[in-house]
């Protein structure tokens, strides 16, 4: 994932934040709002309740890699927030919770099956 398919700025969190819209579940929360372009743009929220810096930055780490996993629509800016529970979720409960939400938030590509 590329710094330009990264939210970055406060700014931009703060846009997503008031102007977008929120779904939740146990481990995670995600807000998304349209962004205009042709690709998404996420932001990784993990803060000092969920733990010290190495369960934060494993819980950002099993966020991004579920995120690159799951094929989404374009055009969204998406904030995914690592509720407390989430330091001590595997990565299957985190990839369950977070494709349930993104599909909450009708973002999930439609998926072709040919037969």
């Amino acid at each position: 994932m590329g710094k330009g398919e990264r939210l970055r700025k406060g700014s931009q969190f703060a846009h997503v934040n008031t102007h977008g819209r929120t779904w939740a579940s146990d481990f995670v929360v995600l807000k998304a709002i349209p962004n205009g372009l042709v690709f998404n743009r996420y932001g990784f929220v993990a803060s000092k309740r969920v733990g010290k810096a190495v369960v934060r930055n494993r819980v950002k780490r099993l966020l991004r890699e579920t995120v690159r996993s799951i094929p989404t629509d374009g055009g969204w800016d998406i904030v995914l927030i690592a509720r407390n529970r989430a330091a001590t979720a595997s990565y299957r409960q985190i990839f369950k919770a977070v494709t349930i939400l993104l599909g909450r938030a009708k973002v999930l590509a439609e998926v072709n099956e040919t037969r």
